[in-house]
Parts: C-alpha cells; structure tokens; sequence
C-alpha cells in the first residue's frame, strides 16, 4: 500500500473535517441537472465528479468510473485503488490541477446519493462477545451466555442482498408470522422491530471457487468499508429461525451508508482484536498476523436523541477472520460481496448495539427527551448510525451516516 502525500488541499479544507483528504470515500450520486448516475468522492461540503475527472486527468483509469457506480473499480485490484487514491489526493495538493478540478465539485447539499456498488452476496455475521452474551443470558438465562461453538468460529448467515438499500431510504414495517405470549400462530406487522448498528466490508477482488482465502489474503480482497443497519423483527425471528437461523425477520431491509471508505484511510485506526481463548484452528489464528481490528466509535440517534456509542475495536472476530471462515470451505468471493460485521456492541449497556440490548429486552424502557418511551421501534421513528476513526496527525477519518424512518406496514 502506497503512503499518501499529504499538506494543505487548495480547496481550502478545515483540517477538522472528517471527510478531508485523509478519508476520501467513493459513492455514487445524481443532481438535479444531471440525473445520470456519477462516481463521486466526497471531500469536504463537496463531492468531486470523478466520473469526470478521471477522463480529463487520469484517462487509463476513466474507464473504471463510466458506469457512475464503484463495480469496475472494486473489480480493479489494490494496485489500481492505490494509484486512484494516490491521484486524487495530488489533484488537491497541486495548485496546477485547480482550473481542472474546481468546475468538477458539487455541493455535497445538492448531490443525492444512490446505492455505491452493486451488492452480489450479503453475510452478516455474529461477532460481538458482548452483544452475543447479552442476547445469550436473555434467552438462555439458566445455560450458558454463548453456544458451544460461538469461540471457534464466526458465526453468521446468508442474508438477501437484494434488500440492501442506501442510507435514506424508508423502511416499510414487515409483516410475518410471530407466536404470541399466550401461544397463538398470528400474521400481522412485526411488534418488536429492532435496530443492529454494524460496519459492512465491501469485496473487491474476487477468489476463485474451491480455493479459500486465508487470513494473509484479506486485503488483496477487500476494499473498504461502511456503516450497515441490519433491521430486524425480533418477534419474527424468534419465531422462525430454529433450526436453520434467520430468515424472514431479517430480508425485509439492510440500510448501508452512502460513502465507502477505503480501507488505505484506517491505516491508523488498525489495533489488535481483543484476546482470544480458547486459541482459534490455525486457518483462524491471527497470531502475529497484520492487526485487523479497528478503532472504529460508532454512535446511534433515534430521533435526534443518543442511544448509545459503541467500540468496534471490541469486536471479538475480525473481517478477515470472518473472510477465511466464509471460504474454507472453498466458497468464492464475488465483487461487490458484503460482509456484515454482526451487531456492533460494548461491555457496557450504554455502548449496547440494539434496542433488545439497550432496552433489557423490553424490562427497562428508554425514555426519550419529549417524554415518549421506547423498548422497540415505532412507526415514524428514524434511526441515524454515525462512525468515525482515527486519521494521521490528530485527524479523524469520517465514516459519515447510514439513516433511515420506519413506515406503517402495508
């Protein structure tokens, strides 16, 4: 990985912002004069053309940003994303580049974001000690808080990737059937629907079937990550998922943000995972291996008010971990795969990923500021997860929002 240059950007930028030259995530966008869709990368209050600008200033690569989406170029390999990153950050350190790139900036207010890639396979998996020993001593309250296989491997499923859907878009309540208190078999909308503040990994280069990744490997795979809401029917799930897991109460909707950040901007935010025991089978031990934890805070809002700030850097098993395990088997990965982290949770309640968690699984009720309570979402509730990471010289690497409003069932 090549070491970016750095200084002050033309533009002008205040050194405090998180989307400055030490983030530079890529999306896709529209405006309302040009309703094509353009590769874009955000930079300050603003959203550079790339689609543009790599026709003018980086013609070997133009190619990759004609389609106005990210596939070409998480399809391109580690050496390309690192001469594309490389370039854009020069265009904004050399005055000469100015007269090419000012005309290509748009106001960030103005730009509206579309889904960046196209999603191929969605995992997500269950990696978070704490959020599953919560989970655990809820259901489990006279057995163990973790299943027998939980410290062996990275748990996780195959969810719908087509239900992926970018920051902003409403959520329309599920409906499915739930087993009452008392009993009773009942269809109607989902009563206890539920938030899991997670960060997706975005694949980039693929692997070819029957040859699995191992743990050395995961960056020639990955490209980059972003914020993920994994929205869940608690009352459907609960329901449905024995034997084989979860299903119904969880393909409704998965909200990603916007702006994906390459993994080259988490440089300093890398710290090793927490410690592990019992010791993992060699193809998951990371002993001594390239630390694929994060310093990653998250914080979640519902309705304008703070739930929660968790740790990613708490997460029990990494991406790369969790890369190995998918393909051990001999599983391929294909661009645009993406990998869930699983509910994203600390030690304390107040770090909790979920309103299960948050809420005691509905024993101790959150009360808002307009004096409202909550145990799970209602409808016309909106749920806003931010996150942000340690940057070079104090900066920090802005990971920017993932959003979205509950709607009635309908």
């Amino acid at each position: 990985m090549t070491t970016a240059r750095t200084g002050t950007p033309w533009l002008g930028l205040d050194p405090a912002h998180p989307f400055g030259l030490q983030t530079l995530p890529y999306g896709s966008f529209t405006t309302p004069d040009t309703p094509r869709p353009r590769t874009g990368v955000a930079i300050g209050d603003h959203v550079l053309d790339l689609t543009g600008a790599t026709a003018a200033l980086l013609p070997e690569h133009a190619a990759l940003f004609t389609a106005g989406t990210l596939d070409a170029l998480l399809a391109a390999g580690p050496a390309t994303w690192d001469r594309v990153r490389a370039a854009i950050t020069d265009w904004f350190l050399d005055e000469r580049h100015r007269a090419d790139i000012e005309p290509l900036l748009v106001p960030a207010d103005t730009a509206t974001t579309r889904l960046p890639f196209t999603v191929a396979d969605y995992t997500d998996f269950y990696a978070s000690e704490h959020h599953a020993a919560n989970l655990g001593r809820m259901f489990r309250p006279d057995g163990p808080a973790l299943t027998p296989n939980w410290k062996h491997l990275p748990i996780g499923y195959h969810g719908r990737a087509g239900t992926v859907v970018v920051s902003g878009t409403s959520v329309v309540r599920p409906s499915g059937q739930r087993r009452t208190p008392d009993g009773e078999i009942v269809f109607g909308p989902a009563t206890r629907l539920d938030i899991e503040a997670e960060l997706g990994f975005v694949v980039g280069t693929p692997s070819a079937l029957g040859r699995p990744v191992p743990l050395a490997d995961a960056g020639r795979h990955l490209f980059g990550v972003c914020l993920l809401n994994d929205w869940s029917a608690r009352d459907i799930q609960a329901w449905e998922y024995v034997p084989l897991g979860p299903f119904l109460g969880k393909s409704f909707a998965t909200s990603v943000s916007p702006w994906i950040v390459p993994l080259a901007a988490l440089a300093h935010a890398r710290v090793a995972p927490p410690p592990r025991s019992p010791r993992p089978l060699p193809y998951l031990d990371d002993t001594g291996t390239e630390p694929w934890g994060f310093a990653i805070d998250l914080e979640i809002t519902l309705n304008g008010h703070r739930l929660s700030r968790p740790p990613f850097a708490a997460m029990y098993w990494t991406a790369a971990q969790q890369l190995a395990h998918l393909t051990v088997n001999g599983a391929s990965l294909r661009t645009g795969d993406l990998i869930a982290s699983g509910t994203v949770s600390g030690p304390e309640r107040a770090t909790g990923g979920s309103l299960i968690e948050l809420a005691d699984n509905g024993n101790r009720p959150l009360t808002l500021p307009d004096g409202t309570t909550r145990v799970f979402l209602e409808d016309g509730d909106e749920v806003v997860i931010t996150g942000s990471a340690p940057g070079p010289d104090g900066t920090r690497v802005g990971l920017g929002e993932v959003r979205g409003r509950i709607l009635p069932a309908g």
